[in-house]
């Protein structure tokens, strides 16, 4: 009941004219992002950070979530009339959307996508309702060694689900750690690795980081390498689905969701095994021989966007990030001065049930926005990519700028940018050192607490159960990749 409660004190937030035009903004954007080969949400929320700093938290929080879960919508378009994915949990969707254009049935492939993403994300919002209030309940009870559990098991996780390698993730993720040891000591109140420099006394700027390795390093990495880009199809034969069309969608939608949404909760979740996983189910339940079958878009897209919905339960309830994007959207709350985990829900409850009953309305507004405007998406496929890169420059550089107006700043963008086109170069993932200049200050903190309560026994951190029970899924989560690489080599032989 509480739940019920407070979700409908959100819907008083969410429905305010200001939040109705923020979140439609997000949407909007997001789905623009979404439509963009190469401009995720994690970019466009990047470069947004600074300029929306004198905002409200509610509105701006709004906003950006729409960004996240607006591209996701917005993905589909390019991978099926170009056969380009604009994000990786797309690729599954062009295998087969692609091919259902080149026979003429883009407009079918479109309109499954559209609603198919709309009926994945309401219920993945519904269950978020459900199923979020327990686990702030569940979390309540961690102490600083079951935290500082937690943070390492994500770090490990999600470094070793992101990048073609564990080890390329966890480079990532160290680089991020290092980067958070810079400042003043908390405790202490000595400053670490500043460097002479008053401006990194303060640390390391997660904003600078995040535009710097996303926004800036994007574009100077698709101006070293320019890629080829695909042909447009055509929007040829019916715009809208048959009745066979929906008899075959619909169950398609609901297995995507139930595959998507638990993958979007768990810290070595994502969009991109969901996608697959629903893509693969759907080969097995249909027809295999069948070329541009409807049910392997409409499930593939229904478990990209319960998966991204998904995300939110462990970024709002334990203030952990499961992906780039989320870890973005910590560094938004941290803008603000509040730290997403189970005491939000306590004091600031109508931001996050506002923010909830958000993505309820966000959902409606994407699906009246995408179904009628899908002709006005193809037509922004023709920016040339060249002018597209130059404004992504332009905003990045003003936007970081904006936050201290310190040339310090500027400095370490491009550093970060230069940075971002290595990793992306040498296939290294950057959103692992985004979570890891993000919670690495708090894991420092939660392990130096459990310390001190234990009078520096750190055996404290494997006789607690929860906190036992996670090192050792960490281990099992670092051991286990190598373990079957092992395992393979001697079967080849």
């Amino acid at each position: 009941m509480d739940a019920l409660q407070g979700l409908i004190a959100g819907f008083g937030v969410a429905l305010q004219p200001a939040n109705l035009l923020w979140g439609f903004v997000g949407v909007t954007l997001g789905t623009l992002v979404g439509v963009l080969p190469g401009v995720g949400p994690a970019l466009t929320v990047a470069m947004l950070l600074p300029l929306t700093v004198r905002l409200d938290p509610t509105g701006a929080l709004i906003m950006f979530a729409g960004i996240y879960y607006g591209a996701m919508f917005g993905g589909s378009t390019t991978s099926i009339l170009l056969n380009t994915p604009g994000e990786s949990a797309s690729i599954a969707t062009a295998l087969e959307g692609n091919r259902m254009a080149k026979a003429g049935r883009a407009g079918p492939a479109l309109a499954t996508s559209a609603i198919g993403s709309f009926v994945a994300g309401t219920l993945a919002t519904v269950a978020l309702t459900l199923v979020a209030p327990y686990i702030v309940d569940a979390a309540l009870s961690f102490g600083p060694a079951e935290y500082f559990a937690l943070m390492v098991f994500a770090f490990t996780t999600v470094s070793a689900v992101l990048g073609s390698s564990t080890a390329r993730g966890l480079t990532s993720l160290f680089l991020g750690l290092l980067l958070g040891l810079a400042g003043i000591d908390g405790q202490t109140g000595q400053a670490r690795f500043s460097f002479g420099v008053p401006e990194l006394l303060d640390g390391v700027d997660v904003v600078v980081l995040a535009v710097g390795l996303f926004a800036v390093g994007e574009a100077l990495y698709a101006a070293s390498y320019p890629a080829g880009s695909g042909s447009l199809e055509k929007l040829g034969g019916s715009i809208w689905m048959s009745r066979e069309d929906w008899k075959r969608s619909v169950p398609a939608w609901l297995r995507g969701t139930v595959i998507g949404f638990p993958f979007g909760t768990i810290p070595a979740g994502g969009s991109e095994i969901p996608t697959f996983l629903s893509y693969s189910v759907e080969r097995k339940l249909g027809r295999e021989s069948e070329r541009g079958s409807i049910e392997r878009v409409a499930g593939p897209e229904a478990a990209n966007n319960a998966a991204a919905t998904g995300v939110l339960v462990p970024l709002l309830t334990l203030g952990i990030p499961t992906s780039a994007t989320a870890a973005i959207l910590l560094g938004a709350f941290q803008n603000y001065g509040l730290q997403p985990g189970p005491l939000l829900f306590q004091t600031q409850a109508t931001l996050v049930w506002g923010l909830v009953a958000s993505l309820y309305v966000g959902n409606v507004m994407l699906l009246v926005l995408n179904l009628p405007l899908i002709g006005i998406w193809i037509r922004v496929l023709s920016i040339p990519r060249d002018l597209l890169y130059a404004g992504v420059l332009v905003f990045a550089t003003l936007g970081a700028y904006s936050l201290h107006q310190s040339w310090v700043d500027l400095a370490m963008l491009y550093v970060f940018g230069l940075l971002g086109v290595a990793m992306r170069r040498w296939d290294i993932p950057v959103g692992p050192a985004v979570i890891g200049l993000i919670l690495g200050p708090l894991a420092e903190t939660q392990f130096r607490r459990a310390l001190a309560i234990s009078e520096g026994d750190p055996s404290v951190f494997v006789t607690q159960p929860i906190s036992a029970t996670l090192l050792g899924l960490t281990l099992a989560a670092a051991l286990l990749p190598w373990l079957m690489r092992q395992k393979r080599r001697t079967a080849d032989r």
